[in-house]
């Protein structure tokens, strides 16, 4: 079945069995097992217990996901056995040590080519294929593409925000600055723009005209420069050309606002959650965030004045890149193909609607959103638009249903960071780099340098003995 859908569950609940082969598991209790260097098999007839951890502080687009899924594999007659607490790496390495991993893990993304070539988690191509998914159907390929590793799905992928560049209109138009002028294709452009919002006093902001996010979201900036942290074969790429002339043109935006130091020093004070956000209180023109901000807003939308546009690649192009959770199924599962089908249902397009559907109700029941939905970003853009249509309606509110419409319309143009089994490493070389650049402490070329050696050891390490 090529086409995913509302054929999901159907699937699922089935009694027929279709036992597919996949690499890194072993034979266990409950319809299929995993662990001991043997085969896994994933089956649709399914029974016994599964354990899962995560969902830590599950809201209600978690719990009615949650309690559809734990409907569609109950019906087998499986129960479910939830840890809430948040993912840990170092509890998991433990738990796989002691064989006390369970069924099924929530984790990011950026962990699961790490385990992958550690043989700790199950690829899922045969799970896919024993449930009638095509995951290059259902979910964007980005997304798949941040759950790949040497040409295997390893992980099932939920959620999908992606950055664009929100917009305070008022500090915009008091600075006679257009959102067109807020152009990261146009380096010198943007650059000036910036300046023309910032207001220093004594060379210490107190108000910056556009904040990059320039070291947490400096994998972004590397693909809007064409370069990126992560090469098609998992290796890291730090040093690339295009990467350094991402980290000269942030340093040249940071300075242009009083320099990274004072500027971070001031992005650190902003409330960024509360009443006194930042665009409440007017301290920024722009910045880099993902969807979920705008969520955060909501509660504001007669106190602020908002408009989004894409981040551009240099070319011109709009850019953004996938980042989210995913669930895998560890090797050692007892029952992998109870564990199959519960995620497939969890994150099936019957599964997010019926997310759409509680996030729709506690919208409507809470008078200080204003009515506002900004939809679900799910990873699928089946589910994505189902919502849409179905819930994000236009509201008086012109400036966030402008923001809203520019982060749906952002998200096909996502891009992958790649995916490594050094994928943490490397995220946290490149930030270390980027930090040290930015101080001044080293030249971009010379911290991405360092940062490309630190990472390929990683990477040796991490590859070495793979199975």
């Amino acid at each position: 079945m090529k086409q995913p859908g509302k054929r999901f569950v159907a699937v699922l609940a089935g009694a027929g069995v279709l036992a597919v082969a996949a690499c890194g598991g072993g034979n266990g209790g409950g319809g299929g097992g995993g662990g001991g260097g043997e085969e896994a098999e994933f089956s649709t007839e399914i029974s016994g217990e599964l354990e899962l951890w995560g969902f830590e502080n599950a809201d209600e687009v978690a719990q009615s996901r949650i309690d559809l899924a734990e409907e569609v594999v109950g019906e087998s007659g499986v129960t479910l056995e939830q840890d809430n607490s948040a993912f840990d790496a170092q509890k998991f390495t433990t738990l796989a040590a002691s064989g006390g991993l369970p069924d099924m893990v929530l984790m990011d993304r950026q962990f699961v080519a790490t385990y992958a070539a550690q043989n700790l988690i199950l690829p899922l191509d045969a799970c896919f294929e024993a449930q009638g998914v095509d995951p290059t159907s259902y979910w964007y390929p980005q997304v798949v593409a941040d759950v790949t590793y040497q040409d295997e799905v390893w992980a099932v992928p939920q959620f999908y925000q992606p950055p664009a560049i929100l917009l305070n209109t008022r500090v915009l138009d008091e600075a006679g600055i257009t959102p067109e002028q807020i152009d990261t294709s146009d380096p010198a452009g943007l650059v000036a723009a910036a300046e023309a919002m910032t207001v220093l006093e004594g060379g210490i902001p107190t108000r910056i005209g556009f904040d990059p996010q320039g070291v947490s979201k400096a994998s972004l900036w590397f693909l809007s420069y064409g370069g990126g942290i992560i090469d098609d074969e998992g290796m890291p790429m730090i040093d690339d050309p295009a990467n350094v002339e991402a980290v000269e043109f942030l340093t040249e935006l940071y300075d242009a606002q009083g320099g990274y130091a004072n500027v971070k020093s001031f992005v650190d004070s902003f409330d960024v959650f509360g009443d006194n956000n930042s665009y409440v209180a007017d301290q920024v023109g722009a910045a880099v965030f993902d969807q979920w901000y705008v969520n955060v807003l909501t509660p504001y939308a007669e106190q602020v004045e908002i408009g989004g546009v894409p981040m551009m690649s240099q070319d011109g192009q709009p850019i953004t890149a996938a980042s989210g959770s995913s669930l895998v199924i560890p090797t050692a599962s007892d029952n992998p193909s109870a564990a199959c089908a519960y995620l497939i249902a969890l994150t099936s397009l019957e599964a997010w609607e019926a997310a759409g559907a509680a996030r729709a109700e506690t919208t409507a029941a809470d008078a200080s959103r204003f009515g506002i939905n900004a939809g679900l970003f799910t990873g699928s853009p089946e589910a994505d638009e189902s919502i849409r249509e179905q819930y994000v309606q236009e509201t008086d509110f012109t400036g966030f249903n402008q923001t809203i419409a520019t982060y749906y319309d952002v998200a096909a143009s996502g891009e992958s960071f790649g995916s490594s089994p050094a994928g943490q490493q490397i995220q946290t070389e490149v930030q270390n780099a980027v930090t040290a650049a930015l101080l001044g402490e080293q030249e971009p070329a010379a911290a991405l340098a360092a940062a490309q050696e630190a990472a390929m050891r990683a990477y040796d390490q991490a590859v070495a003995g793979q199975g």
